[in-house]
């Protein structure tokens, strides 16, 4: 079981660090304009609602909380691969990000919002796995009536390397039957579905009949989750990549780690730089990614 650690930045009142779900180590914020939830494991904000709100990110109830496991739900971070590594299968889906305990680094209060840092270096668990190459990770979540995930990779190797990485985003929905995306109209994407075949977009927003897993590759758009009820706007810069996720019934039911009856009420709309889009960093260098989560009625 993990434990709170011992070496910490000095916390702001609307932050506390105590155990979690499983024992695992959570940073719960209760700032002005927003609250949340951030394990350290896997650095996975698992709770945001703005101040008056509703929450506006999905956990699945049957989810995992123990070490070396994913959790489902809310926003896994995808890295240094996403989905199955392409030159060992043995090797962890999306890579170990989100299977490793990342430190609490800072955390403060800025007028209305709430800002914590976390760090993740590489260690020999990491160099012996099928990515080895030595890098930093900074990743800043600001808690606040918006919010907004920044991931900073860097380079610590002597030679180039490449990363694809996600913020693998699951929203909270009225029902996905009655929810559409707009954003990313007449855009080409691979769907996976299909086999990864290149298609061009539909002309209007997509919405949901079946399982869905696609992905849109060359897009730096904003897309805009509606679902009867209310819309959540996902901005992004630093990313290349869209990804679209509800597993429908039968991939549900497979899933031991997702209700069978829980695709209605989810769906993922993932910031990423995947595929063709993965990011090349020379010796030293860095790249950022954003993400911000913005509700309107």
């Amino acid at each position: 079981m993990s434990t709170v650690p011992t070496a910490l930045p000095v916390l702001p009142a609307s932050v506390h660090l105590a155990p979690g779900v499983g024992g695992l180590p959570i940073v719960r914020v209760t700032g002005r304009a927003g609250s949340a939830e951030v394990y350290l494991h896997g650095a996975h904000v698992a709770s945001w609602v703005p101040a008056g709100g509703a929450p506006v990110l999905w956990m699945s109830a049957a989810s995992r909380f123990t070490p070396g496991t994913a959790i489902r739900g809310g926003i896994p971070i995808c890295f240094p691969w996403f989905g199955p590594n392409a030159a060992d299968a043995t090797a962890p889906a999306h890579g170990f990000a989100r299977l490793t305990e990342w430190q609490l680094s800072g955390a403060a209060e800025v007028a209305d919002d709430v800002v914590l840092t976390f760090h993740l270096t590489d260690s020999p668990a990491t160099r012996a796995s099928a990515w080895p190459h030595p890098f930093e990770a900074r990743y800043t979540v600001t808690v606040g009536a918006t919010l907004r995930l920044e991931l900073t990779v860097t380079n610590r190797d002597t030679v180039a390397v490449t990363v694809e990485e996600a913020l693998h985003s699951y929203f909270a929905i009225d029902d996905i039957h009655r929810t559409t995306i707009a954003g990313l109209e007449g855009a080409p994407l691979l769907d996976k579905v299909a086999g990864g075949t290149l298609e061009q977009g539909s002309d209007g927003p997509m919405g949901f009949v079946a399982e869905t897993d696609r992905v849109y590759p060359g897009t730096t758009a904003t897309t805009v989750i509606k679902d009867g009820t209310r819309s959540i706007a996902i901005a992004k810069t630093g990313s290349e990549s869209t990804v679209v996720w509800n597993p429908w019934i039968d991939k549900a039911a497979a899933m031991a780690d997702f209700g069978s009856q829980e695709w209605t009420g989810m769906v993922c709309v993932e910031t990423c730089n995947v595929g063709a889009d993965a990011i090349t960093l020379a010796p030293g260098a860095s790249h950022t990614m954003t993400a911000e989560f913005t509700v309107t009625a």
